[in-house]
């Protein structure tokens, strides 16, 4: 199975995906997460993974390090630590080849990527091991989350692969027409700036109103939101993180405002 999550900077794409890996790690002999900024330490607080900081020298692990390492230590959360975006794609690559052929011989992994249209550019390479986790994955007993903030800019092939998709509010013209050509409702409910979005199905509606999902704050910060699910299965709902109890604490750091003079 491979889950799509998409959202823009500030809706609670982080920590909604945190808890979805919290929620799947348990039933994985392999569990690892490409953190991008080091803000899943929550799922080694709980007892859920390991936690180790990727950095220059473990850059230069071989596929058959990782696997020794995944052999040894099965549920990881792996850290970037002053790696540029390339260099951390290719590092991901060997990481994801060692996860999946641990995993088939375990009976299954799980592997989440964060920030996943900088590991799976759509422009640019793409490891083929990345690839092929959202293509060929499902024969290997791997599974995948894709958490993104900007789905204009990832490979085709990760969104066009996916079993299902979470996705959140977008400012970018970009990203809802890329929404647009995967989903079959109006996808101007993903633009919060609108007031009204005509024509939505019963089961996207909130409180029987045609309006567009929803952010949710206290004291500037964020609290909940608001989510369409859809799947190759056809089913679609508007869902709210206020209802999804939190199983780990989120490290994500919260933006700082901008006053004015």
């Amino acid at each position: 199975m491979h889950r799509f999550v998409a959202g823009k900077t500030g809706w609670g794409k982080s920590w909604y995906g945190q808890q979805i890996m919290a929620a799947n790690a348990p039933e994985y002999p392999v569990f690892v997460v490409l953190d991008h900024k080091d803000e899943y330490r929550g799922l080694v607080e709980a007892g859920l993974a390991d936690w180790l900081i990727v950095g220059p020298e473990e850059a230069d692990w071989s596929v058959g390090r990782w696997r020794a390492v995944f052999v040894e230590n099965p549920q990881l959360v792996l850290a970037r630590h002053r790696l540029d975006a390339e260099t951390w794609r290719e590092v991901a690559g060997r990481v994801v080849e060692a996860a999946r052929h641990v995993g088939q011989q375990a009976g299954g992994a799980f592997v989440s990527l964060d920030e996943s249209h900088i590991l799976a550019p759509q422009q640019g390479a793409t490891p083929s091991a990345i690839t092929g986790l959202s293509t060929t994955g499902r024969g290997e007993k791997a599974s995948s989350l894709w958490m993104t903030q900007r789905p204009a800019l990832i490979e085709e092939t990760v969104i066009s692969q996916a079993d299902e998709l979470l996705l959140g509010g977008f400012t970018s013209d970009r990203d809802i027409s890329k929404i647009d050509d995967y989903s079959e409702y109006p996808t101007a409910i993903h633009n919060p700036r609108l007031e009204t979005v005509p024509r939505l199905p019963d089961s996207l509606r909130a409180d029987g109103e045609d309006i567009p999902l929803r952010q949710f704050t206290e004291d500037g910060r964020t609290v909940g939101s608001e989510w369409v699910y859809s799947n190759d299965a056809g089913d679609l709902e508007r869902r709210d993180t206020r209802a999804v109890d939190e199983r780990t604490a989120h490290h994500g750091p919260e933006g700082r405002k901008i006053h004015d003079p």
